[in-house]
């Protein structure tokens, strides 16, 4: 068997319009495809993110995610940047507040905490460009 890599995260959100803005012009993951699937009364939208896609859904009512103090599960979602200060001040201009840029005392790399708009966190992690 080949080595596993990551194709998709799956992404509920309770406002589709304002999740799907925030995603795609905001963060900037372009839209690969949008669907409305009639049945479900529920839209479906593959974003490009690089190395993997986002995969945002809506649906009627869904239940708010745990996630403070940490919940167990899925922690949160990382994004690789090359400029964290310059991320940091795109995302203010927007807004989107983050939480003071941190350095991993393990790899010596820039990180900051930020939310999407249901609150799920979201990471960003300077790499080398």
């Amino acid at each position: 068997m080949g080595r596993l890599s990551v194709h998709h995260v799956a992404i509920i959100c309770s406002d589709y319009a304002r999740s799907r803005r925030f995603y795609s012009e905001i963060l900037g993951f372009p839209i690969l495809a949008e669907a409305y699937r009639e049945e479900r009364d529920s839209w479906k939208c593959d974003l490009d993110a690089g190395n993997a896609r986002i995969e945002l859904f809506s649906f009627a009512s869904p239940p708010e995610r745990p996630s403070y103090p940490e919940a167990a599960g899925l922690r949160h979602l990382a994004f690789a940047c090359a400029d964290i200060d310059a991320e940091v001040a795109r995302l203010k201009e927007q807004g989107i507040s983050c939480e003071p840029v941190r350095i991993d005392p393990y790899t010596g790399m820039r990180f900051t905490f930020f939310a999407d708009p249901d609150g799920l966190p979201l990471e960003l992690y300077e790499v080398a460009s």
